[in-house]
């Protein structure tokens, strides 16, 4: 028997959207915990394996967080702050003298969940661009970017090359002029996706940098969720202000 009555076989992509649905109406209240993977099963007549696909696709955009001993928690976004002094990676690892580079390794067009929708300020269904790029640093991979960018932003977007250094740079170029917005940092372990595209072990340690774009005016372009390799990049933090501070290499 599922959520809604019927009985069914449940995909991981529909448990994924009935699990964000029930988020943004509430059901699942931003900060709290979901039921364990088992009760979800159960619920959703299906495995275990197939549940937790689905939550480790809506936790590698966000919504959902992995907690040691404490199972999937919905994200607080009550918890972001407003930083206005945030540099962009690009114009950061200018000013330290680093070589920086990035490439979009995925683009794909799609409908706007509830909380895109929400967040976006935009149509539930809308059609918007998600992106997924790795950005370097003298060379090596240090971050995964994965971007959520407005209707109104996706035709510029899509006229970027994949291997641009500076996206931001390229839009502003073409006269699309954003900025950073809120922030929100926390300690998470990296997916196999991540694992993947940053070189390193699944489960290893990141920082995770949840984020938002805006024209100077207000207008919503991206949302996004950063994560740098923790051994690379910490954050310095103090009222009304946030900044990135390299670390030293190892050995």
């Amino acid at each position: 028997m599922t959520p809604g009555g019927g009985i069914r076989r449940w995909e991981h992509a529909a448990i994924a959207a009935d699990i964000e649905l029930r988020i943004a109406e509430g059901v699942y209240g931003a900060g709290r915990r979901l039921p364990s993977e088992q009760a979800l099963a159960d619920q959703y007549g299906t495995t275990r394996t197939r549940v937790r696909t689905a939550l480790a696709a809506l936790a590698r955009r966000g919504v959902l967080v992995s907690r040691p001993n404490s199972g999937w928690l919905v994200q607080d976004g009550q918890q972001a702050q407003t930083v206005g002094e945030m540099r962009t990676f690009s114009r950061w690892a200018a000013e330290h003298g680093r070589e920086f580079g990035g490439r979009i390794v995925r683009r794909e067009r799609g409908n706007a969940t509830p909380r895109e929708a929400r967040l976006l300020g935009i149509g539930l269904g809308e059609d918007l661009l998600r992106t997924t790029r790795v950005r370097t640093l003298d060379g090596r991979a240090v971050m995964v970017e994965r971007s959520t960018w407005a209707p109104w932003v996706v035709p510029s977007v899509d006229a970027v090359p994949d291997d641009v250094p500076s996206l931001f740079g390229e839009l502003d170029a073409a006269g699309v002029r954003v900025v950073l917005g809120d922030h929100r940092i926390e300690a998470v372990a990296a997916s196999s996706d991540d694992a993947r595209l940053l070189g390193l072990r699944r489960s290893s340690p990141l920082l995770q940098v949840s984020r938002s774009s805006a024209t100077p005016d207000g207008l919503l372009a991206e949302i996004a969720v950063d994560r740098y390799l923790a051994d690379v990049v910490a954050f310095d933090i103090r009222a009304g202000d946030i900044a990135r501070t390299f670390l030293p290499p190892h050995g």
